[in-house]
């Protein structure tokens, strides 16, 4: 997909959504700026167990945007965005829909700032507040990304710069010699994350174990799907530090398993985009608990949330 393809197919996911397409192509038109990233109905992961379906976010310059309608305004919900603004929100859906939010992409959203915009009238939530009003509100928005950008640059001493069709790709990691899971760092073919440790082809293995690069370090990249799944009912906390391994099908479990060699594991995790594509998303490195692993669920603990590719290059 191209960059301008990704655009317009952000626009179109919105298009259902009167006051999100008008608020959120307004933003995006003033601000004429190819080089900060956008994405629309995003989830997030906030730090403090919460998972967080949000309306517009910037992940470079870690702003995420909420367009509060009319139904925001009853009781029930200014409670439910004062909790999610404090970053405390938990998803209260049922065990199916938690398992569709589970296969989605989430973004780490770590030290980032929420701002919002009120698009009814305060006096009556079923009258829409003054357009004028809104669209001034949305131009001061516009400015603070602009500043937010210059100030992000400045402390970075570098430029912020949206790079879509290298975006998944894995070469400019393996120049920064290293990822991090604060990167959010993403890939769309099982190759490219191998290719961080020393896989050469254009092809995909079908697996989703490989050692072939990692195990002189006693190392293994780990690519599974963290949630039910017709073979696995894997699944991984909130928080992101512990991993639980559970085979659904006999022949898939491992029989005297603490009396073999374990390897940590530095996971990708399968899942789906904004767009329904698959990806795979960077986790850390996890090492399996012998004490709380048997032979029918493995417990697997992060021990590091970044990787010195140089290690295996």
């Amino acid at each position: 997909m191209t960059k301008d393809e990704y655009l317009l197919r952000s626009f179109s996911k919105i298009k259902h959504k009167k006051w999100e397409l008008f608020v959120i192509t307004r933003i995006i038109h003033k601000l004429d700026d190819p080089d900060i990233e956008f994405v629309c109905q995003q989830y997030i992961n906030i730090p403090g167990n919460s998972h967080h379906l949000c309306d517009l976010c910037f992940p470079s310059l870690k702003i995420y945007y909420e367009i509060d309608e009319g139904q925001h305004a009853t009781k029930e919900h200014q409670e439910s965005d004062k909790k999610r603004t404090q970053e405390i929100l938990n998803v209260t859906h049922s065990s199916e829909y938690k398992n569709k939010i589970k296969q989605r992409e989430t973004l780490e959203a770590t030290d980032w700032i929420v701002k919002r915009i009120r698009v009814y009238d305060k006096s009556s939530p079923d009258l829409n507040r003054d357009i004028n009003e809104v669209m001034n509100e949305v131009d001061r928005f516009v400015e603070f990304l602009r500043e937010r950008k210059k100030k992000l640059e400045t402390k970075l001493n570098k430029k912020i710069v949206w790079d879509y069709e290298n975006k998944f790709k894995p070469q400019k990691y393996i120049e920064n010699g290293s990822i991090s899971v604060g990167e959010n760092v993403v890939f769309r073919y099982i190759h490219d994350c191998l290719k961080l440790f020393g896989y050469t082809s254009d092809t995909s293995p079908q697996t989703g174990w490989w050692e072939k690069g990692t195990a002189h370090l006693n190392h293994a990249v780990w690519l599974p799907k963290l949630y039910e799944n017709k073979d696995w009912d894997n699944r991984i906390t909130d928080d992101g530090l512990t991993i639980y391994e559970k085979s659904k099908k006999e022949h898939l479990k491992i029989t005297d398993f603490k009396q073999k060699p374990t390897r940590d594991r530095i996971v990708f995790a399968h899942y789906k985009n904004i767009f329904g594509h698959t990806v795979y998303k960077f986790y850390g490195v996890f090492r399996t608990d012998m004490q709380l692993s048997d032979n029918l669920e493995h417990v697997h603990r992060r021990i590091s949330t970044k990787v010195n590719l140089k290690n295996y290059l």
